[in-house]
């Protein structure tokens, strides 16, 4: 290495030097915010596309959109999610999918929102409720669809069973011969 080469590198390295400091110089002097949480919690702003937990979309009669389709279960990358559902017979005849249980694994979801963009009906969204902190792990399992369902039409009235037709009494003797031979 010659002279020259040796008090480039020592230039350079001093001009590294000063612009370091002077990014440590403007954090220096800028003002600081500290947040006094909890303390603080009625005037905390959290930004609205914040994602903390799933939730389901209720409207005013308390029914949520949910088809049971699975999508969002599976679009999950880590298996977050998980359906059961079940068939059952409407009124008119025709079996539709319901919503039985719909499980949510908040410890292992990593808030990516493809559950929520691939939901054909738009049934569930990300709160912005931060306060998850819980003391055991199983506190984390939740099942989104906490209302009871309520249906669409009311359920028709059971139709009365006919009576059962007597038997002639010649019948009933046949059988009384049949099990005396039995024993």
């Amino acid at each position: 290495m010659n002279i020259k080469e040796y008090f480039v590198s020592i230039f350079k390295g001093f001009y590294s030097l000063i612009k370091g400091m002077e990014v440590t110089g403007k954090e220096l002097v800028t003002p600081k915010v500290t947040e006094q949480y909890p303390e603080n919690r009625a005037e905390l702003h959290i930004p609205e596309r914040f994602r903390a937990t799933l939730e389901f979309i209720y409207d005013d009669n308390g029914r949520h959109k949910c088809i049971a389709c699975g999508s969002c279960e599976r679009n999950c990358p880590n298996q977050t999610i998980s359906i059961t559902k079940r068939m059952v017979e409407q009124p008119d005849g025709k079996k539709k999918m319901k919503l039985d249980k719909y499980m949510y694994d908040l410890g292992s979801c990593t808030f990516c929102g493809l559950c929520v963009q691939v939901c054909p009906t738009n049934a569930i969204r990300f709160s912005n409720d931060f306060e998850q902190a819980v003391f055991t792990r199983e506190k984390l399992h939740k099942q989104l669809n906490y209302l009871p369902e309520k249906d669409d039409a009311p359920a028709p009235a059971p139709a009365a069973k006919p009576a059962a037709a007597a038997k002639p009494a010649a019948d009933e003797t046949k059988q009384e011969s049949q099990e005396n031979k039995e024993q």
